[in-house]
Parts: C-alpha cells; structure tokens; sequence
C-alpha cells in the first residue's frame, strides 16, 4: 500500500499520454513556440501497462488517462485495451475532439466516465481561448457520448473576464442533460500568464448560480477534489474544483506519472522521480515509488501560499499544465 508520512493512502493515478494536443488552449500549453516529446522519450504501450500493473499491485484502485489530448496518440487503442485488463476503475479526460473518430475503442474500454474540457458555449471564443475552429465538433460530440450512454462531465476552467459570465449557461445544460459541469478555479502553472485576479472561486460561483436556482450541496468523500451541488428538477448537477480558494489537501489519494514517465506526487511538486529510466534498466521501480510518495508535501507541492491572493506565479518551479497532465 501507498501512504505518505501523513497517513494518506494514495489509490488514483492519473497517468498521461501524451504532451501532444490537437488544441492550443493558452492556460495550458505555454505561448512560446513548444516541441512536443519525441516518441521514444514516452512510455510505449507495454510500459505504461506493466508499470501501471506495479501500482495496481499496491493498492491503487482508479486509473485516469490524460494528456496533452490522450486520443491523439495513434496506439491509444492498444494502450486503452492493455489497460482494461487491470482490476481497475479506468477514466480519461480529453477534449472531446476525437470522440466520434474513437468512439468504438471508448465504449470497449468501459470508461466508467469521460471528462471532456470545455471552456465555452461560444463558438468565437472557443475559437479564442483553443485556437481552432473545432467548436461544433466537440459539442456533437458531447451529444454523441450521452446518446451511447456513457457518463460524461464538463470541465469548465472560470476565468474572470473571460467566461465567467458563462457559468448560468453551463448549468443550464444539466436540466435535460445527466451532465456533471464541473467549474474549476484557474491554477498557476509554467508559461499561463496566471495572476490571482483572474480567479473565480467557489463562493463567487456559488453566488452567480443562486441568482437564478436554489442550489443543494451533496455529500462527498475525503477523496473528493470536487463539492458537489443538485438543482432541483435537474438531470444533471454542477460541482466546484476550488483549489485556490479552498484547497483540499487532507484527504489527497492522487499521484501523477507523465508521459514521459517521471512521477509527480502532487500536481504543484518540484521534484519528479524516474521511473521510465529505471524500468528500461531492468530495476525495481517499486522503492522509487514510495520514496517519491513519503517525500510528499502536506499541501500544494509545498510550495503555494494558502493565500492564493499572495501567489507570485514566476516563482513557482513546475512544469507548464500540458507537460504534467491534465
């Protein structure tokens, strides 16, 4: 079993695909010109999947795909179908940009859900805020996914100026839709240009959503990075991501591991271990694991202010959020 010297069990591993991504949303990719991973520094199939059977063997019950986009990358088939084989609950995020392409390795996968990023309901800012005129496309798509009766949740990233005025639109499509949207305060990474006046925290959600609807918080789990919340009449709900405003560190059970394949034990750690090398190498990965995982930081990689206001992004020593995974 995984724990940290606080006693926290860790049993979700996201794992990355790729740093690859068909969009070029800003708060993600930095703006400078980037140079994706060549192939041979990712893991291949067969490595993600032993490597992922190591953690598996040590508790971990809950894997989630990621990126980059994780559809992009041409074996995602035979990655998804090694994967599924493990005694696991499987998941992803993607952008939705793929799915009709990939929808019969989707559905044999057994997603027990899809997260699909979605900033706007605006087809001129989708373009703004990604790059690409593929608007239309991921919203079919989102449709398609919900008419094959796979379980499908909105991540929205609030920020103030930009789509913020968006938010009763979003939950407005959980009263025909069973939709999760999931709002999400904006997180500094390398290269997003982050200031703390572009956050919308959770209270500021909270308050633009009971202008229109009385709004019933739902129980959660010491798990839960989101709080949930229920509209009457509603076939979907709507939850908050509040990592600035209202952390939820104490009951963390995540742990990250690249694309290529160095493991992070908290999205905002500085240090990275691994274990791609070590596992060509023919060496145990297993030690390297629990090192990484007992040198765990209480809260926020140990290195952000609980004051989010205080945060000098500059100074922060990550990754930009494309090269960690999503």
């Amino acid at each position: 079993m995984l724990f940290d010297k606080f006693g926290r069990q860790h049993t979700y591993l996201r794992i990355s695909l790729t740093d690859n991504c068909n969009l070029r949303c800003f708060y993600c990719m930095p703006e400078q010109e980037y140079a994706f991973a060549p192939p041979s520094k990712l893991m291949q199939p067969h490595e993600i999947v032993e490597i992922a059977q190591t953690f598996v063997e040590q508790g971990v019950t809950k894997i989630r795909l990621t990126g980059g986009e994780p559809f992009v990358r041409k074996d995602a088939d035979i990655i998804l179908a090694g994967l599924a084989q493990l005694p696991v609950e499987l998941t992803c995020t993607t952008n939705g940009v793929r799915a009709d392409t990939l929808l019969p390795v989707i559905k044999a996968a057994n997603f027990s859900s899809i997260n699909i990023s979605l900033d706007t309901l605006d087809a001129q800012k989708f373009h703004k805020i990604t790059g690409r005129d593929l608007f239309n496309r991921v919203r079919s798509n989102i449709d398609l996914l919900l008419k094959e009766g796979i379980r499908c949740k909105l991540n929205v990233v609030v920020m103030k100026g930009l789509n913020d005025d968006e938010i009763l639109d979003f939950v407005d499509l959980t009263k025909e839709r069973p939709l999760e949207v999931r709002f999400i305060e904006f997180m500094p990474f390398s290269g997003n240009k982050w200031t703390s006046n572009q956050v919308f925290t959770l209270n500021e959600i909270k308050e633009v959503i009971k202008q229109r609807y009385a709004i019933h918080a739902q129980a959660g789990d010491i798990h839960d990075t989101a709080k949930r919340f229920q509209i009457t009449g509603h076939q979907g709900s709507f939850a908050v991501i509040s990592t600035m405003s209202e952390p939820f560190c104490a009951g963390c059970n995540r742990i990250r591991l690249t694309a290529d394949g160095k493991l992070k034990n908290c999205l905002f750690s500085t240090q990275e271990t691994d274990l791609l090398s070590a596992f060509r190498r023919g060496e145990p990965i297993l030690p390297l694991i629990e090192a990484n995982i007992a040198s765990k930081a209480y809260a926020l990689g140990g290195q952000l202010d609980k004051d989010y206001m205080q945060i000098d992004a500059d100074q922060l020593e990550n990754r930009s959020m494309i090269t960690i995974g999503g």
